[in-house]
């Protein structure tokens, strides 16, 4: 069997499964944010901290506590790192310096897990356990819970109410990220991840990040990472160390577990509307976006374009060897479609335009399928630019799922769009102008390719990194932390606030004038303008770096 033929195997085997899995995990999904009864753990909690369940929440209320609950959060994991020489299970490692700690309480907050450090080296076993995995389920669980209030949005009549916050948080972290998570570590259990407290193990999740966790046979418990992201992992070799991702066959579980929840999400937003074949439409257009990526991705390290690469017949180095080339390339083309960041290769290594892929696809903003709840909403804000845009063709007030698209809507759409963009171009031209990109181990078009992949994977709460860039100084810790820290909130204030002028809408029905926004003619649309969007946006500055390179 020939390398292509493997790697045509692994991708259309991944793809049978995400199909069927789309329609049982989207209705389990369904269950837990639309169900009215709580169970008895979940009533607790919400005693516990005041939470009166039967509650609605406009958008406002919603953002605040979200807000709130990030902030505390955020707080929380600085002290965590600040005090770990004064805890349990410190390891004797001296506390983290103030900018790191600032950067990494972010990073795991905001869902992007970047990391600066190795784990092995810094952290202890408390923060990592009580800390960043704890933030893993949380920060997942926000992704999420504003997707659900954007559907609500969408679903709703005038009610201008969005659910309740504190609800959307307890649920999905207890009825969808847990459970799915034990399976996950179980099933790569199986396949020969290890887990040992006292070696210093960690589990490889649902996104093929990677997380310290108790076990052994004293322990018998596992603290694991959810869908969220990793850059580094505790040994800082990701999914290419054997003893978090051991074989293919692990390999291709992870990448299906980073795909899972994203790409089962449409299925919701169909049933929530009342019409399934508007989930469809939104399944189809990441699909679309999901195979050219991973076939660009594969084309250009397999026919290894470069000097080396064409002497040896492919891009080999930076590759694992248990996985060889066209898995590498999957696997990189799915955590960057997704908040991942986890890495089983190392992108810096990847061929100039095959290095390229991945950084294009942190800019489309992870909407093929994207984040836990991050990529549905994301793809759900261009679904309004694509009908405001087709309803500019044949002057009509735009409508979609029976909502209009006015100004206001417009505005907050294009606003969303904005805000990551504004933040790597403005993050990587600040680099070079401070002297701060000198930190980059190459000169030329890779230089820059390796600053501007840092501040796109940060700005869109990815975590992987391009490498051959050092980033543990003050000034990156701060300016990454900043670009984290907005490139998450902002956008989540304003798909909230659409959500709640969305919500304030009486339904209209459609009309004969009504563009059908479940055909293929607006699936392509919408693939289209994404793809435009982010050409007209970042088309200079990959001309200057990843095209030049390997023009």
């Amino acid at each position: 069997m020939t390398t292509t033929t493997a790697g045509v195997i692994f991708v259309v085997s991944l793809a049978v499964a995400l199909v069927l899995a789309y329609r049982p995990v989207g209705d389990h999904l369904h269950r837990a944010v639309s169900g009215t009864r709580h169970s008895r753990v979940e009533r607790g909690l919400y005693r516990l901290v005041g939470v009166d369940a039967t509650a609605g929440q406009t958008w406002g209320v919603y953002a605040r506590g979200l807000l709130a609950f990030s902030a505390v959060s955020i707080l929380f994991l600085y002290a965590f790192q600040r005090l770990q020489d004064h805890l349990w299970l410190s390891l004797g490692f001296d506390p983290v310096v103030p900018h790191g700690a600032w950067n990494t309480a972010v990073s795991f907050v905001t869902n992007t897990n970047w990391q600066w450090y190795s784990g092995e080296s810094t952290m202890g076993h408390l923060v990592q356990m009580a800390g960043l995995a704890v933030q893993n389920f949380l920060s997942a669980a926000v992704g999420m819970a504003v997707a659900v209030a954007l559907l609500r949005g969408f679903a709703g009549g005038r009610t201008g109410e969005l659910g309740n916050f504190w609800v959307d948080l307890t649920r999905i972290t207890l009825r969808v990220l847990l459970p799915v998570s034990v399976v996950g570590a179980l099933a790569l259990m199986l396949g020969g991840v290890v887990q040992n407290l006292s070696a210093g193990t960690e589990v490889t999740t649902l996104t093929g990040g990677t997380q310290l966790v108790p076990g052994g046979p004293v322990a018998g418990q596992e603290v694991i990472k959810e869908l969220g992201t990793n850059g580094g992992g505790f040994y800082n070799a990701n999914s290419a160390h054997p003893f978090e991702n051991p074989t293919t066959w692990t390999n291709w579980l992870q990448i299906f577990l980073i795909l899972l929840i994203p790409f089962s999400l449409p299925r919701v937003f169909g049933r929530m509307v009342g019409q399934h074949r508007q989930g469809y439409a939104i399944a189809a257009v990441m699909a679309i976006l999901a195979l050219a990526s991973v076939t660009l991705t594969n084309v250009f390290e397999l026919t290894g374009h470069g000097t080396v690469p064409q002497a040896v017949g492919a891009a080999l180095e930076g590759k694992e060897t248990r996985f060889g080339i066209s898995n590498s390339a999957t696997f990189a083309a799915a955590t960057t479609l997704t908040s991942t960041g986890a890495v089983n290769s190392f992108h810096d290594s990847y061929t100039a335009l095959g290095g390229m892929v991945p950084l294009v696809n942190m800019m489309l903003g992870e909407v093929a399928p994207g984040g836990v709840g991050a990529g549905l909403y994301g793809i759900l804000v261009l679904a309004v630019i694509t009908v405001f845009v087709a309803g500019l063709m044949v002057g009509r007030t735009p409508e979609y799922v029976g909502k209009k698209i006015g100004a206001r809507e417009v505005k907050l759409a294009s606003l969303y769009f904005l805000v990551t963009p504004a933040l790597v171009l403005a993050g990587t031209a600040a680099a070079f102008a401070t002297g701060n990109a000198s930190t980059a181990l190459n000169v030329g078009p890779h230089a820059l390719s390796e600053v501007l992949y840092a501040f796109t994977s940060a700005s869109n709460n990815n975590g992987s990194a391009f490498a051959g860039i050092t980033v543990n100084t003050p000034w990156w810790n701060t300016a990454l932390g900043l670009c984290m820290l907005l490139g998450r909130f902002l956008p989540i204030i304003l798909v909230l606030a659409l959500a709640g002028s969305l919500a304030g809408q009486r339904p209209v029905p459609a009309s004969a004038g009504t563009l059908p926004t479940h055909r293929p003619l607006f699936v392509g649309m919408v693939a289209g303008v994404t793809v435009i969007l982010v050409a007209l946006t970042f088309l200079p500055a990959l001309a200057l770096g990843p095209l030049a390179e390997g023009l």
